[in-house]
């Protein structure tokens, strides 16, 4: 069976974020995850990831843009992709992140394919002790991403040819990009570190899903995938009701 991870962006929402925690190791969580963990104090974090004894699976590049900016903009010319790599790579040091998965943004062509390759090789040798990974994300939740096709993603890793870049697996993205996760996972689980299960079309429970998870978890298990799975869906109500996908 696969290690669980949750989702706390999204998951036991319904009580303040610092008791998330708590609640994720009761529900048998074995890891978290937090999108864009930059408006909580670190010792805080520290303190709830410690106390419950639970690793930080994965965190988001960049930090929000609190202008209402695009959400991530590693193959966008001109940005500030380094500035806001530096600080999001301190935060992923300082609260031990397993992954820091870096954004490519909206942006379309040979000149922002460029941009993005550039930007992951300066990032993979400025943190090479840190684990980066890359996602495809579809062009109807984030209109105009560029990287929205798994073997765009894939190109992109075997050019930048580094250790420490690899792909994070969202079967939710899987399905609604390709429509056939089994066959999108089994070209992309060499390169694949990460896991991310929801329901389709509306990123809900995942046992509600037109993706069979339970044939999904046993490929990962036959294919010997030893890492994360984690929840990132919307509860149709309170988040330890909704579990049973897990079993």
């Amino acid at each position: 069976m696969p290690k669980f991870c949750a989702n706390l962006t999204m998951l036991f929402t319904e009580r303040p974020f610092l008791e998330r925690f708590g609640a994720a190791r009761s529900a048998g969580f074995d890891a978290v995850e937090v999108l864009f963990p930059y408006d909580v104090a670190v010792p805080d974090m520290l303190d709830m990831l410690g106390r419950n004894e639970l690793p930080l699976a994965l965190i988001n590049c960049p930090p929000p843009n609190y202008a209402g900016g695009a959400r991530g903009f590693a193959a966008v010319l001109g940005s500030r992709f380094k500035q806001d790599f530096c600080r999001a790579a301190r935060y992923a040091k300082a609260l031990g992140a397993q992954h820091l998965h870096i954004m490519s943004g909206v942006a379309d062509g040979p000149e922002a394919k460029a941009t993005f390759i550039e930007n992951l090789r300066w990032a993979a040798a400025e943190a090479p002790q840190q684990s980066l990974t890359i996602e495809p994300i579809n062009q109807d939740d984030m209109p105009g991403y560029f990287l929205a096709n798994f073997d765009l993603a894939a190109e992109v890793i075997k050019t930048v040819d580094a250790p420490n870049l690899r792909l994070q697996f969202d079967a939710y993205h899987a399905q609604k990009i390709t429509g056939d996760v089994l066959t999108t996972w089994g070209k992309m689980r060499d390169i694949t570190v990460h896991v991310q299960v929801a329901q389709t079309p509306n990123r809900a429970v995942p046992d509600q899903s037109d993706i069979d998870y339970a044939a999904f978890f046993a490929q990962l298990d036959a294919d010997g995938y030893r890492g994360w799975v984690s929840g990132e869906y919307t509860p149709d109500g309170r988040t330890e009701d909704t579990l049973g996908w897990i079993s």
